[in-house]
């Protein structure tokens, strides 16, 4: 605000001067608004003074330290003291206590997301129905929810590890027809290698890295300041709790896996408050926002599905569209391949022939299969010695020369 465009207004007010809006405007290089405003009575702001804090040399530091590693405002005031803050341990706490609450505020905001942007993901731990036999079954259920249609995916385990969680994922996308393109996540150990306890800094294992790239998704984790960006899973979880009046009412697991896929179905077509749909309304639009699923090669590789594939001319067969070679003597038969995260595994009746690390190239060789390619063919007549150089040579050119894509 301009105390000398007010200063001049009411000097010409006080001594009865008609008022030139636009000329005072000119004068003071300001808008004549400004001066009308002034007329009607209102006053400039003072401008307030900037008064450096102590804290400001340090608040990177203590900032970092709250967020990236779950500090307390106590350590990181012995820590800034080391180096040479020197103010109180109350200023720092007054600061910790402010930022952690902008954190909160900023976090706590609702949204709904768009068609096809997010789910969320847990487990409900160790939970005990009683068989009609009496006795306790204990149980994991895998919980997802689509964040737009609400579509939620329950499955029954009996542990949390990892290749559980890849393969409950893999259900839920079939089951959605399709993934989301980000997936929220709690703080599970088969997600992160280090905790994300605080609001960012979180290191997610490389399985679990590898699995989502596969997939397509992008991993998100939630954050000790954001209580709203797992409302809906943890609303799920709740839900879940009706399940308790099917006490006594199975035999065995299979019972107990065929009332939560009725269960699971029957929320499904339940109106949502928030919505005002049912979860299946929605899904018929949101589903056209989804990713597709991958091949089924990819699949198979977190399934250990065993999938059959019969040897071509070239004594290579093909898994996720990439080629990997077999013994020679296989061409023309059939042979199974059990793919593993990092690996297949082929074998041919009950016999396992060849193992190959999964690769982006699309031509894959074992050297000894190569060498039994090469004299089965133009190199018949060569020595070992011979063959073998032209199988090394050969291998050696496809990286150099084709950038190891061939």
């Amino acid at each position: 605000m301009r105390q000398d465009v007010y200063n001049e207004v009411r000097r010409q007010m006080n001594q009865d001067i008609k008022i030139n809006c636009s000329e005072i405007a000119r004068r003071f290089n300001c808008d004549p608004r400004t001066v009308k405003s002034y007329m009607n009575g209102k006053k400039p702001k003072r401008r307030t003074t900037f008064k450096p804090s102590i804290l400001d040399d340090y608040k990177d530091i203590i900032i970092d330290k709250i967020d990236n590693y779950g500090a307390t405002g106590k350590a990181v005031y012995y820590f800034i003291k080391k180096k040479g803050y020197p103010g109180s341990y109350t200023t720092v706490k007054k600061f910790v206590r402010k930022h952690k609450s902008e954190q909160l505020k900023r976090a706590t905001v609702r949204f709904e997301t768009v068609p096809g942007l997010q789910a969320q993901v847990d487990w409900k731990e160790e939970f005990k129905l009683i068989n009609r036999n009496g006795q306790e079954v204990v149980f994991n259920i895998f919980l997802y929810i689509s964040g737009y249609s609400r579509m939620k995916y329950f499955e029954i385990t009996t542990d949390r590890k990892q290749d559980t969680l890849f393969r409950c994922l893999i259900n839920a996308f079939r089951f959605n027809q399709g993934s989301t393109q980000e997936i929220w996540f709690d703080n599970m150990h088969t997600v992160v290698d280090r905790p994300n306890t605080t609001a960012n800094n979180v290191k997610i294992n490389a399985a679990m890295q590898q699995f989502a790239k596969d997939m397509g998704f992008g991993i998100c984790v939630c954050r000790a300041y954001r209580p709203q960006t797992k409302g809906k899973v943890e609303s799920l979880a709740k839900l879940v709790d009706r399940l308790v009046v099917f006490n006594r009412e199975f035999d065995t697991m299979d019972d107990l896996k065929a009332i939560v896929k009725e269960f699971n179905k029957d929320i499904n077509n339940e109106i949502c408050q928030t919505t005002g749909q049912t979860p299946y309304e929605r899904h018929q639009y949101e589903k056209e926002y989804l990713l597709p699923i991958p091949s089924k090669d990819l699949i198979a590789s977190y399934t250990n599905s065993t999938i059959k594939r019969r040897v071509s001319k070239e004594s290579m067969i093909t898994f996720n569209e990439k080629k990997y070679s077999v013994p020679v003597m296989l061409i023309g038969e059939t042979v199974e391949i059990t793919p593993y995260a990092n690996t297949i595994q082929i074998y041919f009746k009950g016999e396992q022939v060849a193992t190959h690390n999964l690769s982006s190239k699309v031509f894959n060789y074992d050297i000894e299969h190569l060498k039994d390619i090469l004299k089965s063919d133009v190199y018949r007549y060569k020595d070992n010695d011979e063959i073998e150089a032209a199988a090394k040579e050969h291998l050696y050119n496809m990286d150099q020369f084709l950038g190891g894509n061939l």
